[in-house]
């Protein structure tokens, strides 16, 4: 085995296996950390009848169900196709996964369907089970790589990336939906009035940036005097989110590629018993 103490940080196989597992597992810990309220900002007003308080919480349910059944499903895939075939897997399909999530949001918002809506849940428990195979598939992908005798100790390691992704994920999601919130509010004064804006928030549209601050102007009250025909961006507030997930994981995806067998050279070197010396 490579010995964690001195092997690990020095081989290149640790940090492209270890991007694989910040880019998956930051997305779906981002996923699972603003699911509730996406469901019910991206998809209520589209379909009130459908995505109601009690659609959100179940769709929590079923990503959970999703992280569990991941973990079973793809490890006895892994056991058949190879650990390395399953995170290829794991990065590709995620790609795909969170790149299509907009314009599966498009569809629903523009033609209220609940086709949609459902592949959108689909995918979506399908990107979280990914996740959840990663941790479930690492251990023994890093028995292949490292070698068995440290694999506690190497798996210690490698857990630093997920303290990385456990930072990331939640809080990249969040800091680009507000950013994407920003960009709209700016957009949607552009094609105010400014008379109109005066006269529903009490100060000119010189002062927005403040009163965005202050939560007085928000999208959903910009909404109430935008001139008709405008459309209302908070469905698609986390676009933003799911193409630079997507476009993050694709660097992870090309990481792994790159993944080759340990040199020998890092392998701890066997030192013959008395038995065996006597034998010779």
């Amino acid at each position: 085995g490579i010995n964690a103490e001195y092997g690990m940080f020095k081989l290149p196989q640790f940090y492209a296996l270890g991007s694989v597992l910040v880019v998956v597992a930051s997305g779906g810990l981002g996923l699972i950390g603003v699911a509730k309220p996406l469901m019910s900002e991206v998809f209520s007003g589209a379909m009130p009848g459908i995505v109601t308080a009690s659609f959100a919480s179940s769709f929590i349910l079923m990503l959970s169900a999703g992280n569990l059944t991941g973990r079973i499903a793809w490890a006895t895939l892994s056991d058949k196709i190879g650990r390395p075939a399953t995170f290829h897997l794991f990065a590709f399909g995620s790609v795909a996964i969170y790149a299509s999530l907009p314009t599966i949001i498009q569809q629903v918002i523009q033609n209220q369907s609940a086709g949609s809506l459902m592949a959108f849940c689909g995918l979506s428990v399908a990107a979280i089970s990914m996740f959840g195979g990663v941790y479930s598939i690492l251990p023994a992908y890093e028995s292949d790589l490292f070698g068995t005798k440290y694999v506690g100790a190497n798996h210690g390691k490698m857990l630093l990336f997920s303290s990385t992704a456990a930072i990331l994920g939640p809080s990249t999601f969040l800091a680009l939906r507000s950013m994407s919130e920003k960009a709209a509010i700016t957009d949607l004064v552009g094609k105010i009035d400014p008379a109109a804006f005066l006269e529903k928030f009490g100060s000119d549209v010189s002062m927005v940036d403040k009163l965005v601050e202050a939560k007085t102007v928000t999208v959903a009250k910009l909404m109430e005097i935008a001139p008709s025909g405008v459309r209302d961006p908070t469905p698609f507030l986390y676009d933003t989110s799911f193409y630079s997930i997507a476009a993050a994981i694709s660097l992870g995806a090309v990481a792994h590629l790159m993944i080759k067998p340990v040199n020998p050279k890092w392998y701890e070197k066997v030192e013959p018993t008395i038995s065996e010396i006597k034998k010779d």
